[in-house]
């Protein structure tokens, strides 16, 4: 499909509340197959629609280490979160920056698939922040508002 730019911070976009998405039509399938190419292009983790610049509630996520097992989410919620984590956390709206927060170490969230049919998913570790982080910006809320500590070069490691 087609590579889309990432709104980067500063884009009124990334601050806005995103929509309910009602049907999966021809332009959402688009949109799916345009934000995983995306993602993948960038080695990012997930990507919500508000990157791209579409204020809809969907994600796409891949943890895997491959690059080959995309989860979507559409209209995601989180119903259940447990635990805790603190961890450094990017994004590929704030290019080469990193931050510390705190997540929940485990997250249970309720979406749809691309039939609209309602599922249910758990994660833990780096995929329950990953929903954390995507679900926010469906929201309007970048990680910068929670991290602790000032935001860090992710170039750092490299240089030393």
């Amino acid at each position: 499909m087609a590579i889309r730019n990432i709104r980067e911070m500063g884009d009124k976009v990334l601050n806005k509340m995103s929509r309910e998405i009602t049907e999966v039509d021809k332009k959402i399938n688009v949109l799916i197959e345009d934000m995983l190419d995306t993602l993948y292009e960038a080695n990012g983790v997930g990507l919500a629609a508000p990157q791209v610049g579409v204020l809809k509630r969907l994600v796409v996520i891949d943890v895997s280490e491959e690059g080959d097992n995309p989860i979507i989410l559409i209209n995601p919620v989180i119903v259940e979160t447990s635990g805790e984590q603190t961890g450094e956390e990017a994004c590929l709206s704030i290019p080469g920056k990193v931050g510390t927060v705190t997540r929940p170490d485990t997250v249970k969230v309720k979406a749809f698939n691309r039939n609209m049919e309602e599922f249910t998913m758990e994660g833990t570790g780096l995929l329950a922040r990953a929903f954390c982080h995507e679900i926010d910006h469906l929201d309007g809320i970048l990680y910068v508002e929670r991290t602790t500590g000032e935001l860090r070069s992710s170039f750092a490691e490299e240089e030393e």
